[in-house]
């Protein structure tokens, strides 16, 4: 068997880093479990905190905010898919301070 380039398709989401789309199923599962932990944060420390404590981290990928699992790094859902919005956490925990990952297209908290 030989590898052939021109058959490699990369899975859905791997060309910019955001996720996968979701199905309905389980979007509603993570965003019972996960907007409560949104929803709660007081700050943007707070968020990495306690989604760190729930195996997630965060990232910020081509201007969305991604959760990512913690073990693999690779991307689950964004804000949006959980119905919390980069958009309206900044407007509550204000604009969140972040060190650009090389390239520039990602970022990490820098808090």
């Amino acid at each position: 068997m030989q590898y052939d380039p021109s058959s490699f398709n990369p899975p859905l989401g791997r060309e910019s880093h955001l996720p996968r789309p979701l199905d309905s199923e389980t979007t509603a599962l993570l965003r019972g479990f996960l907007t409560p932990i949104l929803e709660a944060a007081a700050s943007w420390a707070d968020l990495r905190d306690r989604l760190a404590c729930k195996g997630y981290g965060l990232e910020f990928r081509s201007g969305r905010m991604v959760i990512l699992d913690a073990a693999s790094e690779e991307p689950v859902c964004t804000g949006q898919h959980l119905g919390v919005p980069l958009r309206a956490l900044a407007t509550r925990l204000g604009r969140p301070t972040v060190k650009l990952c090389l390239g520039g297209a990602s970022a990490v908290l820098n808090v």
